[in-house]
C-alpha cells in the first residue's frame, strides 16, 4: 500500500476538482482502484503504487486544467483518465456526416467499441442505459456510409408500443402519425444533414421512418437499417425485423433492457436475441454503461440511482 499527498494552493478548488456530489472524484476512484480524501488543504492518495502514481497525476493534471478554466466537465476528466491509463479513446478518424461542420468521434472507450463493431460487422447490437450513443451514433455512422455511398439509403426503425403498433387513430398522414416515436432519430439526423437536403432525401426515400409494424414482407438491400428502442419489440417483431436484411445491407439494434414497456418483459425481443445470436459470426453485441453516459452530468447519477434502489430495497427486505 502506497500513500502520496497533493499540496492545494486554493483549498476552494476541491469542490470543483471533485466535481457537483463528487462524480469526478468517483470517476477517478472506479477506474484507478484507489481511495481519496481531503484533509488539511491536502489530497491524500492510498492503494496500489502504480494506481497512486496514476491518480496523482490525474489529479495534478485536472488541477492544473483549473487554472485556465472555472469549472470541470466529465469529458476532461474521462479525458485525463484515458491519458493516464494509457486507454485514449481517440482515433483520429472522427465519423464523417454531410454536414462538415459537425464533428463526430466516440468520446468512451464503450463507444470507441460500438463504432468499431457497427464498421466491421453486418449486425450490432447495442445494449445500455440512456445517454451512452446508441442511437446517435448509429444514425451518425448511416450518414457516413451514405456519403461515401456505401450504402443506397437508410431506413430507421421504432417500435410505437405506446400505441400499440395500431397508428391508424391519430391524426394525419402516417409521417405525423409516426413522427412522435421516431423524433430521437430525426432530432439526430437534423444535426448532421442540412434542412433542405434532408428534406430531398426523404422525398426520394433515400431517407425512410417507419415504425416497425410496416417492416413486414419487405427486402432492404445496400440499406443501413437501425432498430432503435429494441427493447420493446416481442420476439415475433425481432425475428421479422432481422429477416428484412438483403444483400449489401448493415444493420444496427440498439436498446435498454432495463425500460422494457412490454406487458411481458421477460418477452423482450432484443433478450432473447441476444440470447440466441451471438455465437453466429458477423454479429456483434456491444455492451455499453453507465460509465459511457454523456448526457448531462446528472445522467450518471440518475441510472446510478435506479440501480441502486432495488439492491437496498431487496436488502431491506432481507433484514
Amino acid at each position: 500500500m502506497t500513500e502520496a499527498t497533493i499540496p492545494l494552493v486554493d483549498p476552494h478548488r476541491v469542490l470543483s476538482l471533485f466535481g457537483a456530489r463528487d462524480q469526478h472524484l468517483r470517476a477517478i476512484r472506479e477506474t484507478l482502484g484507489v481511495s481519496i480524501v481531503h484533509r488539511d488543504g491536502e489530497i491524500r492518495v492510498a492503494g496500489e503504487e502504480g494506481a497512486v502514481a496514476r491518480a496523482t497525476s490525474a489529479l495534478s493534471q485536472l488541477n492544473t486544467q483549473l487554472d485556465s478554466q472555472e469549472d470541470l466537465s466529465g469529458d476532461h476528466v474521462a479525458d485525463v483518465l484515458a491519458r493516464v491509463t494509457g486507454k485514449r479513446v481517440a482515433s483520429g478518424s472522427p465519423i464523417d456526416v454531410v454536414n462538415a461542420a459537425k464533428r463526430i468521434t466516440p468520446r468512451t472507450h464503450g463507444q470507441a467499441r460500438y463504432v468499431d463493431s457497427i464498421r466491421r460487422h453486418d449486425v450490432t447490437f447495442a445494449i445500455g442505459p440512456a445517454g451512452t450513443g446508441k442511437t446517435y451514433l448509429a444514425v451518425a455512422l448511416s450518414v457516413e456510409a451514405l456519403k461515401h455511398h456505401q450504402i443506397r439509403k437508410i431506413v430507421l426503425v421504432r417500435p410505437a408500443v405506446e400505441a400499440g403498433e395500431s397508428l391508424g387513430f391519430l391524426p394525419g398522414d402516417l409521417y405525423a402519425k409516426i413522427n412522435p416515436y421516431l423524433r430521437p432519430l430525426l432530432d439526430a439526423l437534423h444535426e448532421m444533414i442540412d434542412f433542405d437536403a434532408m428534406k430531398r432525401y426523404m422525398e426520394q426515400d433515400v431517407i425512410e421512418v417507419v415504425p416497425l409494424a410496416y417492416m413486414r414482407g419487405r427486402t432492404l438491400n445496400e440499406a443501413f437499417i437501425i432498430l432503435d428502442e429494441a427493447q420493446n419489440t416481442t420476439i415475433a417483431q425481432m425475428k421479422m425485423f432481422l429477416t428484412r436484411m438483403g444483400q449489401g445491407s448493415k444493420i444496427v439494434i440498439s436498446g435498454d433492457v432495463t425500460q422494457i414497456d412490454l406487458p411481458r418483459p421477460s418477452a423482450s425481443g432484443l433478450i432473447d436475441a441476444v440470447a440466441r445470436l451471438r455465437d453466429i459470426e458477423g454479429i456483434n453485441i456491444v455492451q455499453l454503461n453507465k460509465a459511457d453516459i454523456v448526457r448531462h452530468r446528472l445522467v450518471q447519477d440518475i441510472v446510478r440511482a435506479y440501480e441502486e434502489e432495488p439492491k437496498a430495497a431487496a436488502a431491506r427486505k432481507s433484514r
